[in-house]
């Protein structure tokens, strides 16, 4: 508020040189009605004198600074000025003065300058000297140019004079409120867009985030901290450049705009970053610029990278289950294969088969380990025509030498003949194995588990 008035009063000292040049200049230069004037060195001198005291005023508002002294000071200039009015208008004619409407001014002043309250002071100021001139001159105190005026002439130009100037004073207190209303608001509007402004700077400057915008030449106009501190680049070194300068890899990137991932270098060093860009817009939607949000992805990746490690060693030790598992069934066949050569008590040609089993179990014990080895990858199908009877015979017999505890289960293969079918013999054979080892494993004490098959059609059951 104290600036603006400065601002004003420093106006008013301004105007008042242009107002002493133009009207008393060109009074003094045309000498209209200079032939009435007593005292014309007097005007010459007046003149003079108004142009010091605008040196004097100018040189004065270097040094004032508080608002109570700019409102005084103000107070004084326009004080001044009425009094320097009263005195022209007494060396130009007093009634007869064509001066008498600088008072008018001069309340103007007021109102722009201070209040309302001003401007009825300097109304009664301005009455009261004039007032006070008129009736010195219809007394013949002062020397008068006209004598021609009556009493009735002189009543009526003192009371024209002060309904003039309370009304210019009124209209001039109006228009000062509606004035400093005005100012008062624009000022409450700014210091609003000011703190919203300043809010708008702190957000973006504590986001975690790097935020950089530009304008619609594609030129960065600001980079918060963040982005300093993840690019190690200063506002100053990237103001005024490209986005894709600072950041190449968004050279690739594609309308419409979205979210792109990338890489920096910093210090020597390769860092990935995550970027989304959208439109910036102004308050009617118009776009202005660009904006864009990037993190620093490094602890992110390092974090994937951790979690899939850990995934790993997670499905290897389910994989190592699973082994296990696999592993622990044909051994249980070899056992039970072994077990039952080393007691002697079978057949030639059931030793052979057995042996034969035996045999297989170790083949499917390397197939495990080899797909163990190559991380567990699944093999390929091995179609083929295979005679299914015959696979569920080998795991009949391997059950029957499977021990569990002492329960008393008969295994009976009620199988007739041969049945070729066409597959993966050790897949299946392993899933007839598992199934009759879950099928023992069920049974309590004892019981028995028949193996057969029902033909259904183009399926086998």
């Amino acid at each position: 508020m104290s600036r603006d008035l400065l601002k004003r009063v420093r106006a008013l000292v301004y105007i008042r040189v242009i107002v002493v040049t133009l009207l008393l200049g060109s009074f003094y230069v045309f000498r209209i009605g200079y032939e009435r004037l007593h005292y014309p060195t007097v005007f010459s001198l007046f003149i003079v004198v108004l142009y010091l005291l605008t040196i004097i005023y100018a040189f004065v508002l270097r040094w004032i600074k508080e608002p109570s002294q700019i409102t005084v000071f103000a107070y004084l200039q326009i004080i001044l000025d009425v009094i320097a009015e009263v005195f022209l208008i007494y060396i130009t004619g007093g009634i007869g003065s064509i001066f008498s409407f600088m008072f008018p001014l001069s309340i103007l002043s007021a109102g722009i300058l201070l209040s309302r309250r001003a401007c009825y002071i300097i109304a009664t100021i301005s009455s009261i000297l004039y007032g006070l001139l008129i009736d010195l001159q219809y007394y013949k105190v002062v020397i008068s140019t006209v004598s021609f005026y009556s009493e009735k002439d002189f009543f009526y130009n003192v009371f024209a004079h002060f309904t003039a100037f309370y009304l210019v004073a009124f209209l001039s207190g109006y228009l000062s409120d509606k004035l400093h209303k005005a100012t008062q608001s624009l000022q409450e509007r700014d210091t609003v867009l000011s703190d919203l402004k300043a809010f708008s700077r702190y957000i973006i400057e504590s986001m975690p985030s790097g935020v950089f915008t530009t304008d619609l030449d594609r030129k960065i106009i600001t980079f918060n901290s963040s982005a300093q501190d993840i690019t190690q680049l200063a506002l100053n070194q990237v103001a005024g450049k490209s986005p894709e300068e600072i950041f190449p890899f968004l050279s690739n990137c594609k309308e419409p705009l979205d979210r792109i991932e990338g890489e920096i270098q910093r210090n020597g060093e390769t860092y990935p970053l995550g970027m989304r860009l959208s439109t910036l817009k102004d308050g009617a939607g118009n776009p202005i610029g660009m904006i864009g949000v990037f993190q620093d992805l490094t602890e992110l990746k390092a974090m994937e990278a951790e979690v899939k490690r850990k995934e790993k060693w997670a499905f290897i030790g389910e994989l190592s289950a699973s082994i296990a598992h696999e592993l622990r069934n044909p051994l249980a066949s070899l056992k039970a294969s072994v077990e039952m050569l080393s007691e002697k008590k079978v057949s030639g040609e059931y030793a052979d088969r057995l042996m034969k089993i035996a045999l297989s179990e170790m083949d499917r014990l390397n197939g495990i380990i080899t797909d163990f080895l190559l991380y567990a990858r699944p093999r390929e199908l091995n179609k083929e025509p295979f005679d299914i009877h015959q696979s569920l015979r080998d795991v009949a017999t391997l059950l029957q030498g499977y021990e569990t505890g002492k329960k008393n289960v008969t295994i009976t293969p009620k199988l007739e003949g041969s049945l070729v079918i066409t597959g993966d013999a050790k897949q299946l054979h392993q899933v007839f194995w598992n199934l009759g080892i879950n099928a023992v494993d069920a049974i309590p004490e004892e019981g028995k588990v028949d193996i057969y098959t029902v033909r259904k059609s183009h399926r086998i059951e």
